[in-house]
Formats: structure tokens, C-alpha cells, sequence
């Protein structure tokens, strides 16, 4: 599905964003770029909060808008998918060339990074050939002073025929001459003399045969030489774009379908045919580049990557990449677990002595008990018990993932698990998203957007789940402390567990790589795509804006979609304890009928109904449990793990048990945020319900052989 018109220009304002009709001093700027360029820290800094992110329509593309005021012109700044080329072989890439092309911004501003010019400047002439309105920002000139890299702006500005800006988005300087530069762009666009790419001369012969009929068909909607190039060079996308943007469908002229055709004699009869065409294409746009970089950037230090490449000669080798890797998360993974139980437990204290004051205040109004119940012991303590256990963690994990995406490490953790996801036909880039889902499986799942392919994406998708969140976490140590951790004489308790927690973390990266293996083999085949992944260089992260990025942009977001399932889910569980049906409460009637199923997996039927119970939020499955064994009618508790132990075995608990706990605490269906947000990225019920089925499938089948296995043995 392409863009449409309303996902373009005022569209995209008006309807997406809901920004309000565009009024006379308003204009729109385009922010484009490669990735890793800086353009969102520019955006980030010029819009500060008055902005809004979604998707494009059609898309699960990011996109982020907000509007910023300029001398007396408001501008709405529009941050496209950050991208190599606008070749259109990737869904980014096709996003950002149709709204350079059809969103009819008034300036398209291109970030490039003065440290690596050359590679950048692919775009900048790319987007030259399209429109003529163009501010280049060379970003991140004082890392190129560092490096002892001078850009000559003067030179490049003359050479492009555009204004060129340097500035370093992370102080904030040249951001105001890059405005000032902008401003003058759209409202003197003609002065602009931008320079045109000359091809080989049977090219452009081709050119001049194809291009006045297009001219002529398509009038100003789009640039005519640069639509004629792509009409020759066989894009199809942009045929489809140009009918969905404007209505014009060139396919159809007769007379542009004759001049296409003896243009495309004329390349053959002069040996130029299929891909050797489009390599022609690239390969003047790449010469001009490194032509164009040789002129205007000097260096004095040849030798400034060398840090960079000693680090990545251990971070990204065969032999230490993967060590590295797991040591690194394995240290984010114990600072959120151990950093988390502090402000958890003042979390917990604090919102547990709001409950008192609230049943105090039901009492002084005269409330029913059965209202006070359902209010406070069912909603309110279950949100509190979601708030408590969820937020630190995520408060923690989140801004150290951040951390390591502004060093710029994540890319080579997805470099080191490439290798590893291609044997399973998967994405390298799913290695990122699974990392996102220990932190949340729900922002794993929206990190998913990252994955250009639809069908990697679905296959990242289904088997997010499989990666523990931080939901699943205190059940996972609590288990592994009470029942395995204890049960190995002269080895510490904390190591014993920590090692029981990382091999479920590692059989969940296992079932995550089988897992996606199986689906491209059967539902979703196909083989791997090849994609382009840039090491960036390490850089210093900006601890301010990581934390508001984690705060704001992932952990209240996140919070607040649990919070909005686990209300509702609290009232109902307050009531399956508290209606006595037959002498037993309707929790009791549910675990005995699931008794016999729950079993013939290691379980019982109050664990079963626990998670099922706990669907809302994985959190609440060990209160649930606590509940139901001493029949308090409302989520508790206890005070301490061997206080727990006792509980869990005066009920029938034994190590099998507590192993298949957690197996299907690692395998079942993903909690309900995560499941809303997957239904949110998939636009689908089908894949929703393959992303419930499959884990859960998966954790029933490696419980039920678990269990058989151990009593066939008589191991128990």
C-alpha cells in the first residue's frame, strides 16, 4: 500500500497530525537525511515539545512533525524516514522521495555529517535532481574539529548551487542561521541556481527524447527531467506514485509510451540495457560526490578513525564480538533488576499508603463494602502493583538502551547477530527489537518499525514475545531464588539464580531465532533481505536528552498503556474472588477446571488461572497466585521470599514446578498492551491472533514434554 494524497502536503497536516488548516505564514520543511546525521536532535531542537509523531498512512514508517517560529513565519518542520538514497528500494526510501516529490514542501533541508561528507552528499544530489529548494546543514562540525576535518561551506554552496549551513545540533549552534537560511529559501526559492548532474551523453540523449512529453503531461506536479530519468531507467514506483499523488497516470499516453520505447532502443543499440543503466546512473552520482568532497573538505589528521576501529576490532570481531555483547547487556540487565528494587519497594510504600487514605475515605462517605472492594482492593491496588513493579524498571532499562543507541553500539549488536538472524531467514535488525523487548515487549514491538521488509517485520513481530520483559522479570528471580538458587550447596544464592535467569534469557533468544526459522519456512517464507547498516562513529551521549527521550518518549508511553488494560482487569479480578458461587469463589470453579489441563504441564489450576488472569500485565501473576492460595479476595503480597516458599510448598509446589512456571512464564501469549500495540502495528486481527497463538502454543508444548518427561523418569 503506497502513500496516498492524504498522507502527503496539507494532508498529512491537517488530517494526521490534526495541526489545523495551514495558514498564510505558515510553511512546510521537509528535514531529511542519511541516518546517524543528527536530523532529529535539529528537529528535537527546533521544536522542542510542539510536535507529534505516528506513522506515515500505509506505512509502519515513523514520522515526526512539529512547528517552530521564525521571525514573524511559522514553519511546520516534517522529519522524514532518515535514508541513503531515494532510489525507492526500501520502504524509507520511497517515503522520503514521494514527499520530496509530491508533499510540496516549500524547502527540503538535507543533514548531512561534516565528519563523513562524501557519503552524504549521495542525497544531497539526489535530491537536487527533484527540486531546486533545497538549504543544505552540514551537522556536526565540531566533531569534525575535533578530527581536524574542515568543510570549506563557501565552496560546497557554490558547488551545489544551494545554501549550505554548518552547525552543530547538540550545542545548538548554527540552528539560527540554518532558520535564517530556510527563511530565505521560501521566500526567495528562485534565487537558487542548484546544479544539474550531467550523465553519459546517450543517457541523456534518452533523456531529451522522453522528457517534453512528460513535461507536457505533468506540467509543474513534478520535475520532469529527473521523472523522465526514472521513466527510463524501469521504476515502476514511480508510475504508482505519480497516479496516487496527482492523478496522472503516464502509462497510459500513447505518445510517452512510443518515445519510452525508442529510448529504450536507443540505450541498447549503444550497449546500455538493464541494470548496467541504473549502475551508470549511480555510479555519475557517486563520482560527482567524491569529486564534489575532494574540493571543499580538507583533513590534517588521517588517522582520526583509529579509535573507533580498535574499539570495533573487539566489539564486532568473531571471537570477542558475542562475549562483548552479552557481558555489556548482561550489565544493563543486572543494574535494571538490582537498581530497580529500591525505588520499587518506596514506589510500592507510597502508593500502598494512598490505598489507606482512600479506604479511609470510603468509610467516611458510608460507601458499600462491595464498592470500596472493586474500586480500591480490585482497580486501584492492581494498578498500584503494575505502577510499582513496572516503572522502575523501565525508568531504568530504558534511558541505558539509550545510552548504547547514542554511543552507537546498537548497530553493532545487530552487526554481530546479523549472521545468526540470516541462517533463520530473519532481519539483522530483528536483534534490536528483541533487545528493546526486555525493557517492554510493547516497545519492542513498535522498534519493530525499523525492519524495511513487511515479512521480517511480521516474523520480528510474532516472536518478540519470546524475549523476557521486564513484567516476567520478578517472577523469573523470585522462582529461580526460592526453589533453584537455594538448592546448590556452597555456591552463593544470588549467583546460583542469576545464572538460572540467564539461561532462560539465552533459551529465549534461542526460541526466538528457531522461532522466526519455522515461520519463514511455513507462514511467512522467504528469504532474507539484504539491507544497508552503518557502524557510526562512538560518540559522547547527551545525558539530558536521554532521559527525557526515555521518560517521555518510551516509559510514561508505555506505562500508560498498561495502566489503561490493568484497571479494568483489576475489577474483574477483585469479582472472580469475591462472587461465591456454590460455596467457592469463581476463581476456585475456573482453577478446577483447569486443574487436569494444568497439570499434565507441571502446573495447578490457581498458577494457570493466574496467567490467564494476568494477562494485563504480566506483573500481577505471583500476586494472583498469593491470593488465591490463602483466599483473601484481593491481591497481596507477602513480606518475604521464605515466607512465600512455605506458601507455594504447603500447595504442592516442587522444582518441576517451579521450572515450568518459568517455561510459560518465558512462552505465552504477550500481555494485552503488547498485543493492543501489535494490533496497532499490523493494522491486523490475523496476525494479532498468530502473535497470541504462537508462544502460547510453543510454551504448552515445551511444558507438557518437560513435565512428562521428569515423571517418566521418575525424577521427581
Amino acid at each position: 500500500m503506497g502513500l496516498t494524497s492524504r498522507s502527503t502536503g496539507m494532508g498529512i497536516l491537517n488530517e494526521t497530525l490534526a495541526l489545523g488548516s495551514k495558514e498564510a505564514d505558515e510553511f512546510i520543511i521537509a528535514l531529511a537525511g542519511n541516518p546517524n546525521v543528527g536530523k532529529s536532535t535539529i528537529f528535537n531542537s527546533l521544536t522542542g515539545m510542539k510536535q507529534h509523531t505516528g506513522n506515515w498512512p500505509g506505512k509502519t514508517v515513523t514520522n515526526a512533525r512539529g512547528k517552530y517560529r521564525h521571525k514573524d513565519k511559522s514553519f511546520i518542520l516534517v522529519d522524514i524516514p532518515g535514508t541513503y538514497s531515494l532510489m525507492a528500494s526500501s520502504v524509507e526510501e520511497a517515503v522520503a522521495r514521494d514527499f520530496i516529490c509530491f508533499g510540496e514542501p516549500d524547502t527540503t533541508v538535507v543533514i548531512t555529517d561534516a565528519t563523513c561528507l562524501e557519503r552524504n552528499l549521495n542525497l544531497v544530489l539526489q535530491t537536487l535532481e527533484i527540486t531546486g529548494n533545497v538549504v543544505v546543514c552540514v551537522n556536526l562540525v565540531d566533531e569534525a574539529e575535533r578530527k581536524k576535518i574542515r568543510v570549506d561551506l563557501e565552496k560546497l554552496g557554490a558547488r551545489l548551487g544551494v545554501p549550505v549551513v554548518g552547525a552543530s545540533a547538540r550545542s545548538g549552534r548554527g540552528l539560527n542561521e540554518l532558520m535564517d537560511a530556510v527563511y530565505r529559501a521560501v521566500l526567495q526559492g528562485s534565487v537558487n541556481k542548484p546544479m544539474t548532474i550531467e550523465y553519459d551523453s546517450v543517457i541523456e540523449e534518452a533523456v531529451r527524447m522522453v522528457e517534453p512529453r512528460v513535461r507536457e503531461i505533468a506540467k509543474n506536479k513534478v520535475n520532469s527531467r529527473w521523472a523522465a530519468l526514472k521513466l527510463i531507467e524501469g521504476d515502476k514506483s514511480i508510475l504508482e506514485s505519480l497516479r496516487e499523488m496527482t492523478g496522472i497516470d503516464l502509462i497510459n499516453d500513447t505518445i510517452l509510451v512510443n518515445r519510452l520505447a525508442a529510448a529504450g532502443k536507443y540505450l541498447y543499440d549503444n550497449n546500455i540495457h538493464g541494470d548496467s543503466l541504473r549502475d551508470s546512473i549511480v555510479s555519475r552520482i557517486v563520482s560527482l560526490a567524491e569529486e564534489i568532497a575532494r574540493e571543499v573538505v580538507t583533513c590534517e589528521n588521517q588517522r582520526y578513525h583509529t579509535r573507533d576501529r580498535k574499539i570495533d576490532s573487539v566489539l564486532t570481531s568473531r571471537r570477542y564480538g558475542l562475549p562483548a555483547m552479552i557481558a555489556l547487556l548482561g550489565l544493563v540487565f543486572w543494574l535494571t533488576v538490582t537498581g530497580a528494587n529500591y525505588p520499587s519497594d518506596i514506589i510500592a510504600v507510597f502508593l500502598f499508603w494512598i490505598e489507606e487514605r482512600l479506604t479511609e475515605l470510603f468509610r467516611w462517605a458510608g460507601s458499600p463494602l462491595w464498592l470500596h472492594g472493586l474500586m480500591v482492593k480490585g482497580m486501584y491496588r492492581t494498578l498500584a502493583w503494575v505502577v510499582s513493579v513496572m516503572l522502575p524498571p523501565m525508568a531504568i532499562f530504558f534511558p541505558l538502551f539509550t545510552i548504547l543507541e547514542d554511543l552507537g553500539y546498537l548497530p553493532r549488536v545487530a552487526f554481530n547477530m546479523d549472521n545468526f538472524f540470516k541462517k533463520a531467514h530473519a532481519h539483522g535488525k530483528q536483534a534490536l527489537t528483541m533487545c528493546m523487548g526486555f525493557g517492554c515487549n510493547a516497545a519492542g514491538i513498535i522498534g519493530c518499525r525499523i525492519i524495511d521488509s513487511p515479512r521480517e517485520r511480521l516474523i520480528a513481530i510474532i516472536t518478540n514475545n519470546f524475549v523476557p520483559c521486564n513484567g516476567r522479570f520478578p517472577t523469573l528471580i523470585a522462582i529461580s531464588t526460592i526453589f533453584i538458587g537455594g538448592s546448590v550447596s556452597g555456591v552463593p544464592r544470588s549467583v546460583v539464580s542469576t545464572a538460572v535467569v540467564m539461561a532462560v534469557i539465552i533459551l529465549g533468544v534461542f526460541m526466538t531465532l528457531l522461532m522466526s526459522r519455522l515461520l519463514s519456512a511455513t507462514v511467512l517464507k522467504g528469504l532474507p533481505s539484504s539491507f544497508v547498516l552503518e557502524l557510526p562513529p562512538y560518540r559522547k551521549p547527551q545525558i539530558g536528552r536521554i532521559l527525557v527521550r526515555s521518560v517521555f518518549d518510551r516509559t510514561l508511553f508505555v506505562l500508560g498503556r498498561a495502566a489503561s488494560v490493568a484497571a479494568p482487569a483489576g475489577m474483574v479480578i477483585w469479582v472472580m474472588a469475591n462472587v461465591i458461587v456454590g460455596g467457592a469463589s469463581l476463581l476456585d470453579h475456573g482453577a478446577g477446571l483447569l486443574e487436569p489441563f494444568a497439570r499434565m504441564l507441571g502446573l495447578d489450576g490457581y498458577i494457570l488461572m493466574a496467567f490467564i488472569l494476568g494477562f494485563p500485565a504480566n506483573e500481577i501473576v505471583i500476586p494472583i497466585i498469593i491470593m488465591s492460595y490463602v483466599s483473601t479476595g484481593s491481591l497481596l503480597e507477602l513480606d518475604s521470599l521464605e515466607a512465600l516458599r512455605q506458601l507455594l510448598v504447603s500447595h504442592g509446589w516442587t522444582w518441576l514446578t517451579a521450572v515450568c512456571v518459568m517455561l510459560f512464564s518465558l512462552m505465552h501469549y504477550p500481555c494485552g498492551t503488547t498485543l493492543w500495540t501489535i494490533r496497532k502495528e499490523t493494522q491486523s486481527w490475523k496476525w494479532t491472533v498468530v502473535s497470541f497463538l504462537v508462544p502460547t502454543l510453543t510454551g504448552i508444548i515445551m511444558c507438557f514434554i518437560v513435565a512428562q518427561t521428569v515423571r517418566h523418569l521418575g525424577l521427581l
